[in-house]
């Protein structure tokens, strides 16, 4: 007698599947004499971090996947070309936290929208929806929008629907078995729990919205991470206390925050001007560190004291939703990695920290964030324009640079936005 079906076990295994990249994959056909490319991205300089490559490369997309990368590629050999002289071609950029559900999260905004602005191919929502409207996201948002989305579901089953008053102020909001249904049922696409930790957001509840939220990833079973948002938290020992609870892989995003409490008071990972013990504890062990600057959320002071003692940024994000965006801090992902580009980083780390990095925190598909042979068709062409520029953080501290990067034309599967359109055209 065969068991019963049990339709959670089998969303369990088959978001575990997924998550693992086990499930099987249609192989490319091999490419003819007289096969040509659907876009050669060409004349540009090449630089993957994921590859250690940099130098002179064309690159040839066919069937939304990257056929071919070569010095020189024959612009007859495609059926659009579009010209890269002068660019610099990176991977896709990857936005490891944007708020990407207009029309259902108070503060989302369209992800393709910001294409212009930022050249993001792939974005994650940190958790926009909750268990009570992750499906309209899904069904509405992500399946109509050409920006490759992710998201991290949030423990308030209401999402951000009720910004600006904080949806964790009744801690009822945060149901355990709800979200971690919500993970397990769309794990192709929902990568863990998000929970916001500051005081203007939960009030007095001190850690019992963090432990509800690893409560749900680990019922949820498809091994989900925490993204854990602090910034001006109830007490300067809370924040140890948080940094002491997230494990190995959780991400804790606006890593830089200056933002104060309800107080006034100070409460971020550096403290009287030293960097809190715990914080480094917690890079020890692997907790995953995003900028996720925002429009309240990155602070010079913090970021330049936190990487004088080593503990530095995983990854570069945005933070970007319809308010951040008219912040003085311009948070445009770019733009942010531009300002890690003029404290010492390199080209090559700050489009790390935007590529390869956020795709490996992401770990849903093969090849994401590099330009491999293989990989998804996702590109993004940018300009390095010299000169004098200012800076300013979200607590109006300002720096000056000597660059800035800029976004000049994205592809996303094989398609460009804009310039050359494909015919029919396909969003991919």
């Amino acid at each position: 007698m065969h068991a019963p079906f049990d339709r959670r076990r089998f969303l369990l295994a088959l978001g575990a599947a997924t998550a693992a990249g086990t499930l099987p994959r249609v192989a490319r056909a091999a490419m003819g004499p007289n096969d040509k490319f659907d876009l050669l991205i060409k004349g540009g300089e090449v630089l993957d971090p994921s590859q250690k490559l940099r130098g002179m490369r064309d690159i040839g997309i066919r069937n939304g996947v990257i056929e071919a990368v070569q010095a020189d590629i024959p612009a007859e050999r495609a059926l659009k070309v579009l010209s890269a002289t002068g660019r610099l071609v990176t991977p896709g950029l990857i936005d490891l936290h944007a708020h990407t559900f207009p029309y259902g999260s108070a503060i989302g905004i369209p992800a393709d929208e910001l294409v212009p602005f930022q050249g993001t191919t792939t974005a994650v929502s940190a958790g926009d929806a909750g268990a009570n409207n992750f499906a309209a996201y899904r069904r509405f948002i992500v399946a109509s929008t050409r920006t490759r989305l992710y998201a991290f579901v949030h423990i308030a089953n209401i999402g951000l629907a009720g910004f600006p008053v904080g949806e964790l102020f009744n801690i009822d909001f945060a149901q355990i078995e709800p979200a971690a249904r919500t993970v397990a049922e769309n794990a192709d696409i929902a990568l863990g729990i998000k929970v916001r930790m500051s005081e203007n957001v939960i009030a007095q509840h001190c850690l019992e919205p963090l432990k509800r939220a690893i409560k749900a990833v680990e019922v949820a079973g498809t091994g989900g991470k925490i993204m854990c948002h602090i910034g001006g938290v109830a007490t300067p020992e809370l924040m140890s206390q948080i940094l002491d609870l997230l494990r190995p892989r959780d991400i804790l995003t606006h890593c830089f925050s200056g933002a104060p409490n309800n107080a006034g008071q100070f409460t971020n990972i550096v403290q009287n001007g030293k960097l809190l013990p715990a914080a480094i504890e917690a890079k020890k062990r692997g907790v995953h560190f995003d900028v996720g600057h925002g429009g309240g959320s990155f602070d010079y002071t913090v970021a330049e004291v936190a990487m004088a003692q080593g503990v530095m940024p995983d990854t570069i994000s945005s933070d970007m939703h319809v308010f951040s965006g008219n912040s003085p801090g311009m948070p445009f992902l770019t733009w942010v990695m531009s300002k890690f580009l003029n404290m010492g980083f390199t080209l090559e780390q700050v489009v790390a920290m935007a590529t390869i990095n956020s795709a490996r925190a992401i770990d849903r598909l093969p090849k994401l964030g590099t330009l491999q042979v293989g990989a998804p068709g996702d590109a993004t062409l940018l300009e390095v324009v010299d000169g004098p520029v200012e800076f300013v953080d979200t607590r109006n501290n300002k720096r000056t640079g000597k660059a800035f990067i800029r976004p000049v034309q994205t592809v996303a599967a094989g398609i460009a936005f804009g310039r050359p359109y494909s015919a029919p055209f396909s969003a991919h």
